[in-house]
């Protein structure tokens, strides 16, 4: 086996010096996770005959050798395993395989558990949670925002956070955060997401990367939830994340708007690239408050780093700023930790 891997790698090595490395892993064809997904199911036949499925592989070609096989469990419906395996080198994690399958089955099974009290919990709410972040968290709902309901669905969704901290219990990593946080997105990006296959476990499913960028490739709402011995402020409050190319131009928009103003004080102003969190206005989804830095003297090149100076803007939703911006003063501990004043 180990002297079958090793021609495989000279000839993945001819071919990048030939080509690509699309040649490499289409044409080529050489680089493939067969190998180890033999061993890996050898390896679950032999610890837990008849308990646990190889239902897929992925290569970790280039940054480690192996691959991470994944397993469906026979008698839960949600749980995913997964394993890392090297075949050529008969570790898993560069670690005896045995023991860290039996870990990843256990983990497995925990995690699904983590995630029925998680979806109980919402469900109890009227929220259906149709993805999880890849660690299980955050979850994702459904829900359109505006205006007239912003402050209702915030409540209601705070609401499902408090069954869903009083469901885990004392000792959970849930009870030891301070803040917990729900990605919403509206029916209509969730109607057209990559749902997959009904037959993979669940937290395969949900957990997916097609799925989160199927619905993070638009706009969407991260709710967040302050948590205090095991009580939540189910208030919340809310900020809008936006794609990439939104994100630059409400950005230069507001950053060119608060510049021109700030000319009157300060001539010579220079705006810092850094942007603070915007979060809604209470009650608002056309206004959101944040913070920018500006250095009122340009720096070395012109720029303006590790600036002491900030401004505090309400814009609407394209960035043009909505009333009077306030300046704040003295921001940083020296070169290094900001330290903006809360709004």
């Amino acid at each position: 086996m180990a002297g079958s891997r090793r021609r495989q790698w000279r000839a993945a090595a001819a071919c990048v010096l030939a080509g690509s490395l699309v040649a490499l892993v289409g044409a080529c064809g050489v680089v493939t996770t067969k190998e180890d997904r033999r061993a890996a199911e050898e390896l679950a036949d032999k610890h837990f005959p008849g308990q646990i499925k190889a239902i897929g592989a992925r290569t970790l070609f280039p940054g480690t050798g192996g691959s991470e096989v994944t397993f469906a469990v026979a008698d839960d419906r949600d749980a995913v395993v997964r394993l890392r395996i090297d075949a050529d080198k008969g570790t898993c994690d560069s670690k005896e395989c045995a023991g860290v399958l039996t870990e990843a089955v256990a983990r497995g099974r925990a995690d699904a558990a983590a995630y029925r009290t998680l979806r109980d919990a919402f469900d109890a709410c009227g929220y259906e949670v149709i993805a999880l972040g890849p660690t299980g968290t955050p979850p994702y709902v459904v829900a359109e925002l505006t205006n007239a309901t912003v402050r209702r669905v915030l409540a209601d969704i705070g609401g499902c956070v408090q069954r869903w901290v009083t469901a885990s219990g004392a000792g959970t990593p849930l009870a030891k955060v301070k803040a917990s946080y729900v990605n919403v997105v509206s029916p209509a990006v969730a109607e057209k997401r990559n749902r997959g296959k009904d037959s993979w476990p669940t937290l395969l499913r949900l957990t997916r990367s097609d799925l989160v960028a199927s619905l993070t490739k638009h706009t969407y709402h991260s709710a967040s939830y302050d948590i205090v011995d095991g009580r939540v402020d189910t208030t919340g409050s809310a900020r809008v994340v936006r794609p990439f190319k939104e994100r630059q131009a409400f950005g230069k928009t507001v950053q060119d708007a608060v510049r021109e103003e700030l000319r009157a004080t300060y001539p010579n102003v220079v705006m810092s690239d850094y942007q603070w969190v915007w979060r809604l206005e209470p009650g608002r989804v056309d206004r959101q408050t944040g913070y920018l830095l500006f250095c009122p003297e340009p720096g070395e090149r012109g720029r303006c780093v590790n600036s002491d100076d900030a401004v505090l803007v309400t814009a609407d939703e394209r960035g043009n700023p909505v009333g009077k911006i306030r300046v704040v003063h003295d921001v940083r501990e020296g070169t290094g930790t900001l330290r903006l004043p809360p709004y």
